[in-house]
């Protein structure tokens, strides 16, 4: 069936909507991935929204420790890490009204009241404000998120929390009426819960889903899909029939999900219950997928990162550092072992307060074969990462500093070989006698929300010769995703280029440095982007695939064969673009 026969039985945009129960974090974008990802597979285009209740404009002041790490998109939006997930499994670009907030959405409408739109009628939650949550979602169901530009079919709208929270009241009452505008069959919601088995009785409790269920149909939405097991007793309890309870067990990694509800007669219903027009017949673009899963499971030679930062006790702050380091591990045939290092633990205060963590980090961080210091803020923990970088330079080790660490890899090199002691980025030390790093023109101090250097941006490379041009397939420039506040002091470059540390790409005026490369290295690399925000299973980052290969010794031999992957991995990519892009 052509695309374009497709659009035309289609006709109404179809809207998924998934919910979940007993517990927050059980799993629901994910879920909400998979689904997206198996429809896509089947020749539709979709898109995805996510929800979340909170009064925050957007995630772009939260602590990692709050909601794990703020991803970045194309148009600088900085949302929750969710839509990282919506990308990576669906290959689309989002924007940043793909992340819809409790703070959004008042603003609309109190700017709507300012303005008089009301006609001096009391605003009230119904209907004003899940009017204007209905409208944003059909306004923005209907931007284009592949690179055709063709509009999308189906769009997965998640809701985060939990049902029954005080702060998602608002969306729940929104979308019970809004089944009925858009009509039944084009709207389903999928409930995403836990059974939990006691250790004491080893059998499967089912009563929080009844509960939850219970509670959802009590708002006025009926659940299509209840994901978990067993399945008669949820039927029986929640008023849904066997076929539409699923069950998601533990898999050995996320993107065998997908597989996982196709196995289960997913597709046949939404066929179904949908009206979509789509074959049921198993798509090749999930067989490769599963090959791909298959082979990432059977990797025997490994290759160990340490990842030198601030929030490693909650692995979500660097959600999207992880998934670039396992596309590129699984490039180079590589089971990716992560070493968390808390840079604080790598500081001399450290030798006085806890030796044994000392010791511990030094151990752990002499002991990979790769070094890997993330972006940041804040002063706490940045000796340790400097510390960190100095070793990775003197024992010419393959490092790669991202933000924050390419900044500190600045201030390290003019310690030590600029003899500039007192250099420093005047985030941490405002009064330094060298000033390396320093706030951008544009930065408004006085304003912490939205007023960094945000998005897609282009970086020029300037030299031929550089390795990170060479992995990005010898191109005279990238655009990549930023997040900063300061940058490079551009009057100080000459003093680093003269002792070989080149600032190798630059922004289109040639007033921002973007990428470094030391000379005399195996793999030095600092890049003031984010590319983490742009990996993807099938197309992993060129600086952290760099990265990867120096640590695994492939680098040289990579490099020497014009960039080319095992011709396996590149068959299966091949395949996979063949049928996401050409289908």
């Amino acid at each position: 069936m052509n695309r374009v026969f497709v659009q035309a039985v289609v006709g109404s945009m179809k809207y998924i909507l998934v919910t979940g129960g007993v517990i927050s974090g059980i799993g629901k974008g994910i879920i909400a991935s998979s689904v997206g990802t198996i429809l896509k597979s089947c020749g539709l285009h979709v898109t995805a929204i996510k929800i979340d209740p909170y009064i925050n404009i957007d995630a772009g002041t939260f602590s990692p420790y709050e909601h794990g790490e703020v991803f970045v998109l194309d148009d600088g939006g900085e949302v929750d890490l969710d839509l990282g997930n919506y990308e990576r499994f669906l290959d689309i670009r989002l924007t940043k009204d793909n992340n819809l907030t409790t703070g959004k959405i008042y603003q609309s409408v109190i700017n709507k009241e300012r303005r008089g739109d009301y006609l001096g009628k009391t605003v009230q939650v119904v209907p004003h404000i899940t009017d204007a949550i209905q409208e944003w979602v059909m306004r923005q169901a209907k931007v284009p998120v592949d690179d055709d530009d063709v509009e999308p079919q189906v769009c997965v709208i998640e809701l985060g929390g939990t049902v029954g929270d005080i702060e998602s009241m608002p969306f729940i009452e929104a979308f019970r009426q809004f089944q009925f505008k858009v009509k039944r069959e084009n709207f389903c919601n999928i409930h995403v819960s836990m059974v939990p088995q006691p250790s004491a009785t080893g059998e499967q409790k089912t009563k929080p889903t009844q509960n939850s269920v219970r509670e959802l149909r009590g708002l006025g939405l009926s659940p299509d899909l209840v994901r978990q097991a067993p399945e008669k007793k949820i039927s029986m309890f929640c008023h849904v029939e066997p076929e539409q309870v699923i069950c998601v067990h533990d898999v050995s990694s996320i993107y065998r999900v997908p597989l996982l509800l196709e196995d289960q007669g997913v597709v046949g219903y939404f066929c179904r219950r949908l009206n979509l027009p789509i074959e049921t017949r198993p798509r090749k673009m999930l067989a490769k997928w599963k090959e791909m899963s298959d082979r990432s499971d059977r990797l025997l030679e490994q290759c160990s990162i340490a990842l030198v930062g601030k929030y490693t006790k909650f692995s979500d702050s660097y959600a999207s550092v992880i998934k670039a380091l396992e596309h590129s591990a699984l490039a180079i045939s590589h089971k990716l072992e992560v070493k968390y290092i808390d840079s604080a633990d790598l500081e001399a205060g450290m030798l006085q307060e806890d030796p044994v963590k000392y010791h511990e980090a030094w151990q752990k961080l002499c002991s990979a074969d790769g070094i890997l210091v993330p972006g940041g803020f804040g002063v706490r923990g940045t000796e340790g990462k400097i510390q960190a970088i100095s070793w990775a330079r003197k024992q010419k080790k393959p490092f790669l500093g991202v933000c924050l660490g390419m900044q500190l890899a600045v201030c390290e090199f003019a310690r030590n070989m600029l003899d500039w002691k007192d250099a420093n980025s005047t985030e941490f030390d405002p009064e330094t006698k060298y000033p390396v790093v320093i706030d951008m023109p544009e930065h408004n101090p006085g304003q912490m929300g939205g007023t960094m250097r945000l998005g897609k941006r282009r970086t020029i490379f300037k030299t031929k010769n550089s390795i990170l041009r060479k992995l990005y397939g010898d191109v005279d420039y990238v655009e990549e995703r930023h997040r900063h506040r300061f940058e490079v002091n551009p009057e100080l470059k000459q003093h680093f280029e003269e002792k070989g540390f080149h600032f190798v790409g630059q922004d289109v005026e040639g007033e921002r440095m973007e990428v470094i490369e030391l000379l005399d290295h195996p793999y030095f690399v600092g890049v003031q982007y984010h590319p983490e925000f742009t990996s993807r299973p099938i197309k992993p980052s060129p600086p952290y695939l760099g990265l990867l290969l120096a640590a695994a010794g492939g680098l040289p031999a990579y490099l020497q064969k014009g960039c080319r992957l095992s011709p396996r991995y590149e068959l299966i990519i091949l395949v996979l673009l063949e049928v996401v892009y050409l289908r």
